[in-house]
């Protein structure tokens, strides 16, 4: 028994030296994992794309490694507030396409008109390029509430 026990001690010192040894070896790995992996991705991340990373995902290789293009936003709200942002841009360029409608429907009214009486074709220029002018102002003030809402807002 008291043979046993000492062969069992001393198989249990071995294991002890062993795995201290071994953590050794991982803590230098880890060590050497950590300081050169995170900043060497984010950096040829930022190289790649132009995004400044901030702080709360410097942390995480993984959010790097994935979240390597487009909108970076820390938290769900920032994140639905930049979705409603793009949306609200998107549906106000939809003016744009109906300042087109309405510049067209002008100009058909006014080729309809000259078409039925030639001799009015003076006066009805006039009032196309006044209805031209509204059309475009529609549509340049749609374009602009749609650069308001990305870059301002």
């Amino acid at each position: 028994m008291v043979a046993i026990a000492r062969i069992n001690g001393a198989s249990a010192r071995m294991a002890v030296r062993s795995f201290t040894a071994n953590a050794g070896a991982v803590k230098q790995t880890s060590r050497f994992l950590s300081t050169s992996g995170p900043s060497r991705l984010q950096s040829s991340i930022k190289s790649k794309n132009g995004l400044v990373l901030s702080n709360a995902f410097k942390s995480n290789v993984g959010r790097n490694i994935i979240q390597s293009r487009g909108i970076v936003a820390e938290s769900t709200a920032a994140a639905m507030i930049a979705a409603a942002k793009i949306q609200g841009a998107g549906m106000a360029t939809i003016g744009l396409a109906g300042a087109g409608v309405g510049i067209g429907s002008v100009f058909a009214a006014l080729i309809q008109g000259v078409a039925r009486n030639p001799s009015l074709r003076a006066q009805l220029f006039q009032y196309a390029v006044l209805g031209f002018a509204f059309a475009e102002a529609t549509g340049l003030f749609a374009l602009m509430m749609s650069f308001l809402l990305l870059y301002v807002a």
